[in-house]
């Protein structure tokens, strides 16, 4: 993990909250699209890391740019805010189109193992060895520093699909391997932008002009990139289906265990509704990919959990990594289930990617027991998630009043 760029710390991360508030109004809707490189002073928040894991969440971020500047200044800010909502949303009403994502994942993995010329195409992308100067510098960056500017990460995306012609899912997947912030709804929908897929049509061209013109001439790669990004073919995604928020939990359940999965560690509001007799983390880090995740994905995901165990005074198991295992996380948790004579488990809601599916696998191991698995959302999501039933733009007209809305129970 890299512990200097990221220390994987709630005081750090409001830290750096505090540090880059003064530049989320006029400063940041100027410059946020310039990548100045990893060694120099950054024009964005680089808090994508912990707001990934819940560290700090949405509403904290938009409370303190509205506190600090006011809607009208921070409002690219607060934009790019309800970017990650819209994704987290439109991807919890839809989630067969991440399911949709690993099939064809796993098959373009097949394709490239038959076909040598692909796989070898693919292993000098993946290893800086383009001969693309940028392309090669950010996959150098990205694998030592497990974050990449947002801008990069467009340019990237454009030259892996329309230049490099490399399947859009093994691209994506790369990114869930190297990225902190690796996020299921965040990184799938925004390749599949970029490709011409998630609107209709359009696509993402990174041209050698603006390159040079964002990274400060640091790259220039004329002659090198694709001249036109056609659509990739796809079908459409499917309906969007209702979003059911559940019930609030109390303590009126019995004897009570917390989960703190790796989505949202900020959970100490439910600790404090529900009065655990034990708290545990489950990290899905490990199974953001068919093949091995980073290490210092995994490392950075296992701290964040400790980090915010921590904070616990309740005695209990710490589950870390057990889901690396088919069937550990099972086990252990109906195994500390049943230390603690726990009538039921609860968590925060495991949005659509990995965790859940994990999330699924405790429930059905806790269910022989009796034992009842309950998640429960937040007020934030519920109000914001069902919203995004169509493109940004009609979403974002709603920004305003979900703004408002934050001085309920986010």
């Amino acid at each position: 993990m890299n512990a200097r760029l990221f220390p994987p710390t709630r005081a750090e991360a409001t830290a750096r909250l505090a540090a880059f508030l003064p530049h989320a109004g006029k400063t940041y809707a100027k410059l946020r699209n310039h990548d100045p490189g990893p060694d120099a002073p950054s024009h964005v928040s680089r808090l994508s890391p912990y707001v990934r894991h819940r560290v700090l969440t949405e509403a904290e971020l938009v409370r303190a740019a509205v506190d600090r500047h006011g809607e009208g200044p921070a409002e690219k800010f607060i934009q790019e805010v309800f970017w990650r909502t819209y994704w987290k949303g439109w991807l919890e009403l839809r989630p067969g189109v991440w399911d949709a994502y690993c099939e064809d994942r796993d098959t373009a993995r097949i394709e490239v193992a038959g076909d040598s010329y692909l796989a070898e195409h693919l292993a000098r992308a993946e290893e800086a060895r383009t001969g693309i100067d940028c392309f090669d510098h950010w996959v150098r960056e990205l694998v030592e520093t497990g974050y990449l500017h947002n801008h990069a990460r467009m340019w990237f995306a454009s030259i892996w699909i329309f230049t490099l012609k490399l399947p859009w899912e093994l691209g994506a997947d790369f990114f869930l391997r190297h990225l902190l912030d690796g996020d299921p709804a965040s990184n799938t929908l925004s390749w599949r932008w970029v490709g011409g897929l998630q609107t209709r049509g359009k696509t993402y061209l990174a041209r050698a002009d603006n390159i040079a013109a964002h990274t400060g001439e640091r790259f220039n790669p004329q002659g090198k990139l694709a001249q036109e990004a056609l659509p990739l073919d796809g079908p459409l995604p499917p309906l969007p289906r209702p979003i059911v928020p559940g019930p609030r939990l109390g303590k009126d359940g019995g004897r009570t265990g917390l989960l703190v999965f790796d989505d949202d560690v900020d959970v100490q509001d439910l600790s404090d509704r529900v009065a655990p007799v034990a708290v545990a983390g489950v990290s899905s880090a490990a199974l953001r990919s068919d093949v091995s995740v980073s290490g210092q994905v995994q490392d950075f995901v296992a701290a964040v959990l400790d980090d915010s165990l921590s904070r616990f005074s309740v005695p209990g198991a710490r589950l870390r990594d057990q889901v690396m295992t088919p069937h550990g996380v099972d086990e252990a948790v109906r195994d500390w289930a049943r230390d603690h004579a726990l009538d039921r488990v609860v968590a925060r809601h495991v949005p659509v990617g990995p965790g859940r599916a994990v999330a699924d696998r405790i429930a059905r191991a806790l269910q022989p027991d009796g034992v009842a698995f309950l998640q429960e959302m937040r007020g934030y999501d519920a109000r914001a998630w069902p919203l995004a039933t169509k493109g940004f733009f009609p979403f974002r007209k709603q920004i305003r009043e979900l703004t408002a809305a934050l001085g309920a129970s986010g």
